[in-house]
């Protein structure tokens, strides 16, 4: 459509713009992608330098760079166009949204969501059979989800076979009236089995104070978690061995990775095509400095700085979540001052949603 004579992919993420060759990219050569899961270009975290990727940027002739990644590489993307602009370049920097955690704000989606949902899925049934199969058994099951519990909740909603989803933005705590192990004796004796779903920034203050651990990060400043499946599964068996009577079967599943690396749906793979034809149309009208992807069903260029000015996360004062509670019949495990809290913080996120009408007057001209 627009004589484009030769796209290049960088191999390696951010560091490959000066430390690795680029590969040509053909219809040809990409034509069956979409069925793999992965990447064919490989990805790396961290410890790039921004005056290296420009002067590669120059060196090489780019005139537009697609930069495609989650939350982390968004902001990496945000620095190599503010320091584009610095230099005077005539350069489009254009992002694409891509993470399973559904954890970038202002838009729908991301891609890559619907696929995790859908996956996460088969591992929540494959937890109930097993559960389903013996006498008081409990299934765990721990899905991605760092500071955003998305998938977990959309997966347990979908399933409708789970008994409990804890998710890091709600507290929760495990002895005492109403707290966890109550629950789940609660729900043995009622159904004489149960499932749990997790994500995997969920609990985690109750495990740092259990394990005493140190606050360590990754080369892309994320905290290094802790295994909280392998946590709590320890934790009920625990309990229910010291304290009860009950004896629990418990199985534990982490299908965290096989779920990353499958093949995207096909409501994905629609939504990806429009990403990426969003993306190239905004470029080649002169827009730069943006993030491409649909807001309330609208196809938008969102400036990079709405995007990383914080993370998407469940609310959990809000209808889906009272939805999630009402499927489960799992206790909130909140307090009067954790609602007043969330409700204010609700209230800061629509005063910025109030403004996103003015997004596409915001984006950089080149």
């Amino acid at each position: 459509m627009y004589g484009v004579k030769k796209v290049s992919g960088i191999i390696g993420g951010y560091k490959g713009f000066y430390s690795r060759n680029t590969i040509p990219l053909t219809p040809k050569s990409v034509n069956d992608i979409h069925k793999r899961g992965g990447t064919i270009l490989g990805t790396s975290r961290g410890g790039h330098d921004k005056s290296k990727i420009v002067d590669s940027i120059q060196d090489r002739g780019i005139n537009q760079v697609y930069i495609i990644g989650g939350d982390g590489t968004q902001k990496g993307a945000s620095v190599i166009f503010e320091e584009i602009k610095r230099h005077g370049l005539k350069v489009v920097v254009a992002g694409i949204p891509k993470t399973i955690d559904n954890d970038i704000p202002v838009i729908d989606k991301s891609f890559g969501f619907d696929s995790a949902v859908e996956e996460a899925q088969r591992a929540i049934n494959a937890a109930h059979v097993e559960s389903e199969s013996i006498e008081n058994g409990i299934g765990v099951v721990k899905v991605m989800g760092r500071y955003s519990g998305f998938i977990a909740m959309y997966a347990t909603l979908a399933s409708r076979d789970v008994d409990c989803c804890l998710i890091p933005e709600s507290p929760f705590y495990l002895e005492g009236p109403g707290g966890l192990f109550e629950y789940i004796a609660k729900r043995l004796k009622e159904n004489g089995h149960m499932v749990i779903v997790i994500a995997e920034g969920a609990g985690q203050d109750l495990l740092s104070e259990s394990m005493n651990s140190m606050d360590k990060q990754d080369a892309s400043g994320n905290k290094l978690l802790q295994d909280v499946g392998l946590w709590i599964s320890q934790k009920i068996k625990d309990h229910f061995s010291q304290t009860s009577k009950m004896a629990i079967n418990l199985k534990y599943i982490d299908p965290t990775y096989m779920i990353r690396a499958i093949p995207s749906n096909g409501s994905d793979n629609v939504y990806c095509t429009l990403l990426a034809q969003s993306a190239a149309h905004g470029a080649m009208a002169g827009y730069t400095g943006y993030v491409a992807g649909p807001v309330n069903g609208r196809e938008c260029f969102i400036p990079f700085y709405r995007i990383n000015e914080k993370q998407h996360q469940v609310v959990i004062t809000d209808r889906m979540w009272a939805r999630l509670l009402s499927s489960t019949n799992q206790p909130s495990f909140l307090s009067t001052k954790d609602v007043i809290e969330d409700k204010r913080g609700e209230e800061v996120h629509q005063e910025h949603c109030s403004d996103d009408n003015l997004v596409n007057k915001e984006i950089s001209y080149t």
